[in-house]
């Protein structure tokens, strides 16, 4: 099988992290640099002009972070963070990056990242049937087979290779699903993506608070904590819910 290209974008404000990157990458035929940014004003713009497949983000740069930066822009692409820090990585997977690379990047690494993304993104190109609401699903959660129906979930976040569900009954469970087969499978009608990291039954919304930097509270019937709702999602939750 071809492999899938992927047209990516550097983000680091660090110009000779860029360059080390960049000479890595010239061993993975598969990856075009299609730009290079050096924060995150600069790749709103890059994103904005070349909609890339790939982002290789740093977390920390002066003023805003690589955080920031999938709150604020219209980010489909895959997220690969390159970062000197490792405290970052649980919420680097709370927004469903790919992989978290230390630096200095290690050649090995990098493949193993780019490989992960390469059987991501084959299972994303096999079709899969659109689930009803009252499905029924027999899932391992946990490590356990259990079965439930689709309309019990009041909402998914994302933990790593896993997603935690969170039922109707109050139970929470974790299952080998990755958000995006979730978002493929689930009916748009009923289900919706509030945040890279969350998405959420509509029927069981009570109420969307603004918060600030643009940002949303959503308030679920039954669940105490608000989730949060990043700003280029409110537009699609408004149009779902009509």
């Amino acid at each position: 099988m071809m492999k899938k290209k992927y047209r990516a974008v550097l983000v680091d404000d660090e110009r000779l992290a860029r360059k080390a990157l960049r000479n890595l990458l010239t061993a993975h035929e598969s990856i075009e640099i299609v730009g290079e940014a050096e924060n995150v004003a600069s790749a709103e713009k890059l994103i904005a002009e070349y909609d890339p497949d790939l982002i290789f983000l740093d977390v920390q740069m002066p003023g805003e972070s690589g955080f920031d930066l999938l709150e604020k822009a219209d980010v489909k692409a895959n997220v690969i963070f390159v970062t000197a820090y490792d405290e970052y990585a649980i919420r680097a997977f709370e927004v469903d990056a790919v992989d978290y690379l230390l630096k200095p990047v290690d050649p090995a690494r990098l493949q193993s990242a780019i490989e992960r993304l390469d059987r991501e993104s084959v299972n994303r190109q096999e079709p899969k049937q659109k689930l009803l609401y009252d499905d029924p699903l027999f899932l391992t959660i946990d490590g356990h087979l259990r079965f439930l129906r689709i309309s019990s979930i009041v909402y998914i976040q994302a933990a790593g290779d896993y997603s935690e569900l969170v039922l109707t009954d109050g139970k929470k469970g974790l299952v080998l699903k990755s958000m995006m087969e979730w978002e493929e499978r689930l009916p748009e009608n009923h289900f919706c993506r509030i945040h890279r990291s969350t998405i959420v039954n509509m029927n069981h919304i009570d109420r969307i608070e603004e918060w600030f930097k643009s940002s949303y509270k959503v308030h679920l019937r039954g669940v105490e904590t608000p989730l949060s709702m990043s700003h280029r999602y409110a537009a699609l939750i408004k149009q779902r819910r009509g």
